[in-house]
Order: structure tokens, then C-alpha cells, then sequence
């Protein structure tokens, strides 16, 4: 079952739910019973490098190990 992200209109509070698809766009029922409202959100994700990523130096093994260090090469 998908997961889908709905945020509260009222104060921003973003909430994951379990849900159908076919349920998906059906109201939600407020967790904290406080009676506020929420509408779905696209979800997004990203990935990135860090600072630190480099390529390896010429010569050595792909996983930036020198040659024979690593069992690969």
C-alpha cells in the first residue's frame, strides 16, 4: 500500500498515512482529534552528495582503496 503525505490546513503539521489509492483523495480524520483539516500533498525526496564525495586518485580501485586492498583489483 502506498504511503501519502497530507498537511494540515490549519497549522502545517504533515502527516504519512497507509492508504489505498483509490483511497488516497478521501477526507482525513484529524490524529490529535482536534479537529482540523488536511489536504494530500505531493511527496518529495531528494538525493545529493556530500562535501566530502570525490573520484578516486588515478591508479586506484574504484571504490578508492589502492589496488589490491580491496579484493576487487
Amino acid at each position: 500500500m502506498p504511503q501519502y503525505e497530507y498537511e494540515s490546513i490549519e497549522d502545517g503539521e504533515v502527516i504519512t498515512l497507509l492508504r489505498s489509492m483509490a483511497d488516497a483523495d478521501l477526507p482525513v480524520e484529524d490524529p490529535a482529534g482536534r479537529g482540523r483539516s488536511f489536504r494530500r500533498r505531493h511527496s518529495v525526496f531528494g538525493v545529493g552528495a556530500s562535501a566530502s564525495t570525490s573520484a578516486p586518485e588515478p591508479g586506484s580501485c574504484a571504490c578508492g582503496l589502492k589496488p589490491g586492498t580491496c579484493g576487487g583489483g
